[in-house]
């Protein structure tokens, strides 16, 4: 019989990937993204363990939209629980002001709604220029 191999946290080798995302569908920049930090790229995944890598995205006002009028017309909701408290935010103001919210909110909705996700999202680092502090880290 053949048995399926469960990697375990000290089998898992984490790496640094830095993306630049001047000129990429934002979208898809984000699958891919997501992909990365839940690990689902490597042959040792598991379900149950933080397998990722870390993501480091430059350039993350320079990304690319598509859609008719999706930056203009698309609204982000939050909510603290409160009646009448719901403020809404276009996407063009988040991408404008805070882009690293914008990408923090997509990458969310990919990533598992448990604490494991709220682990992997702390792996994902966002800068809307060219330079970072994370000198030692290689471009994809």
């Amino acid at each position: 019989m053949k048995f399926t191999k469960i990697a375990t946290p000290e089998q898992i080798d984490q790496k640094w990937i830095l993306i630049d995302a001047d000129g990429k569908t934002f979208g898809r920049m984000i699958t891919e993204v997501a992909t990365i930090l839940r690990g689902k790229n490597k042959p040792c995944y598991t379900p149950n363990i933080d397998c990722g890598d870390f993501v480091v995205i430059i350039n993350a006002s320079k990304a690319k939209f598509n859609g008719l009028g999706k930056v203009a017309n698309k609204e982000y909701f939050s909510h603290s629980g409160y009646f009448g408290s719901t403020k809404s935010v276009k996407m063009t103001e988040l991408l404008e002001k805070n882009p690293e919210k914008l990408y923090k909110l997509a990458t969310r909705g990919m990533l598992p709604k448990t604490k494991l996700g709220a682990k992997m999202l702390k792996k994902l680092k966002i800068y809307a220029g060219d330079t970072h502090p994370h000198t030692a880290q290689i471009a994809k």
